[in-house]
């Protein structure tokens, strides 16, 4: 099992530490999406473990992080959290990680790393958005009243929701294994937290941080995925100053979980890895 720290800030987020030891080890570090946790890493950490000492994170309000420290005020702005992300890299004294953000987490990982750029060396963001909807020029997947339905059904019916949101997000030729593990992640979730967080996701724009963010940066895309739609991860690329973009031939917006295997060698080869597939 990984050693959980025993301090104030690393309990806040969860934080978990394990594979690779040593004062010269490189350093990755895990930040998941909405309505999930860092289990969703999985089936990607065992490859990383004997090369990296791996971080992994459960955004505040989320997991098994401190749901005291949910502030409303704080977490009202996508930049609290890249706050708390800091704070852990701060309290662990760390620099030059690879960061790997699934969704909104790559989000707050890029605001994370234009603050303070100096403790990231590479930024590895798994169907990233920085905008949801769509107006003259940008292409976001949604239409303003999409995004209402969507927030309003949420609030009528949370348990409701989150078993159609699942089924979408996983894609439609999934496992039922993989759609019921994720709709159990978002129904097992604070949901009063749950509605704010996903209100303050839908509802944000992050597009004026992509032209900061000068670390060198892979973007990993699902082929079809109606959250954040290949438009999006094609914009995402052309806006970054040291970037490339990798398309996975899967669908919905989980490369991690229904195409691991290709999201790895996506990593591997931005990396610059070369180690055989266990």
């Amino acid at each position: 099992m990984p050693d959980r720290p025993h301090s104030s800030i690393l309990e806040r987020s969860n934080a978990t530490i394990s594979g690779a030891t040593g004062a010269t080890r490189p350093v990755m570090v895990f930040l998941h999406g909405l309505g999930a946790d860092q289990a969703t890493w999985r089936l990607l950490t065992p490859h990383f473990e004997q090369r990296y000492q791996l971080v992994q994170l459960d955004l505040v309000g989320s997991g098994r992080s401190r749901l005291a420290d949910y502030d409303y005020e704080r977490h009202g702005d996508l930049a609290g959290h890249a706050a708390d992300l800091l704070d852990v890299l701060r309290t662990l004294a760390l620099y030059d990680v690879v960061f790997v953000g699934h969704s909104v987490g790559a989000m707050i990982g890029v605001i994370a790393a234009v603050r303070e750029p100096q403790r990231f060396s590479k930024m590895v963001l798994i169907s990233p958005s920085p905008r949801f909807i769509n107006e003259k020029g940008y292409a976001g997947g949604f239409e303003q009243k999409d995004i209402n339905e969507l927030l309003a059904a949420m609030d009528a019916d949370y348990h409701g929701w989150s078993q159609g949101i699942a089924p979408v997000m996983m894609g439609p030729n999934e496992s039922p294994e993989l759609v019921m593990e994720l709709t159990n992640s978002f129904v097992s979730s604070n949901p009063e937290i749950a509605r704010h967080f996903a209100r303050v996701i839908f509802l944000s724009d992050t597009r004026a941080e992509l032209s900061f963010l000068d670390t060198p940066t892979l973007v990993v895309q699902s082929a079809h995925d109606v959250i954040a739609p290949l438009a999006v991860g094609h914009y995402i690329n052309e806006h970054l100053t040291d970037s490339r973009i990798e398309v996975v031939d899967t669908g919905g917006h989980c490369p991690h979980l229904s195409a691991p295997q290709q999201t790895l060698a996506a990593i591997d080869r931005f990396l610059g890895a070369d180690v055989p597939r266990s």
